[in-house]
């Protein structure tokens, strides 16, 4: 049997980075709420289709996203989750629908996400992400066409990390609770974010 692993953290934690390289060493599917709900955006659920939500530019309700998020580990041998659970009823949920093997949480203080969040740069000409401290573009005439995207403004980062703590911290206590959540230092490089989370995985999974 493959691990079914949850990973938490805040924007700008490493959780995509870090997901990626868990679904490539355990041969597990990477589950992220905006991939599933796009995939699945025409599912019949007793309350619409998320594509009612999404064109009409509305946040898809609770009961519409357990739907698209069951359906996509029903169908995942072994699985890494990200993006989901989001507050308290969505993880009770997720605990009746699935048994999970190992919650990871990075934990990243938050003047470190904020540097993160703020110093990410864009090439509106490839799409390309850079930081213009952790990685910059070696090319001058790609590092004189960066630009700032608008919801990485200093004042949305923090209002951002304010609506995501104000979520899930019920979420990182629920996991405390029932003694799976396991705490990984994310200030760490990411080489060594991922060495603490193999050897997490390989020992609680």
């Amino acid at each position: 049997m493959n691990p079914n692993i949850l990973i938490l953290g805040a924007p700008g934690a490493g959780k995509g980075t870090q997901s990626a390289r868990i679904a490539d060493e355990f041969d597990v599917e990477h589950v992220t709420t905006g991939d599933a709900l796009r995939a699945n955006k025409h599912m019949e659920t007793e309350h619409g289709t998320p594509a009612s939500f999404m064109d009409a530019g509305e946040l898809v309700p609770d009961p519409v996203v357990n739907e698209i998020v069951n359906a996509a580990l029903s169908e995942a041998d072994g699985y890494v989750l990200d993006g989901y659970p989001r507050n308290l009823s969505q993880a009770e949920y997720l605990d009746d629908i699935t048994d999970l093997d190992v919650v990871l949480y990075l934990d990243v203080d938050e003047e470190e996400l904020v540097h993160r969040l703020t110093g990410r740069r864009l090439d509106p000409e490839t799409g390309d992400i850079y930081h213009v401290e952790y990685n910059p573009p070696e090319d001058e005439e790609v590092e004189a066409r960066l630009e700032q995207r608008d919801d990485d403004d200093e004042e949305t980062v923090r209002e951002r990390l304010r609506v995501y703590r104000e979520n899930t911290e019920s979420v990182i206590d629920h996991y405390e609770e029932t003694g799976e959540l396991v705490r990984i230092d994310g200030e760490q490089t990411p080489d060594e974010v991922w060495g603490d989370i193999k050897e997490t995985v390989e020992r609680e999974a």
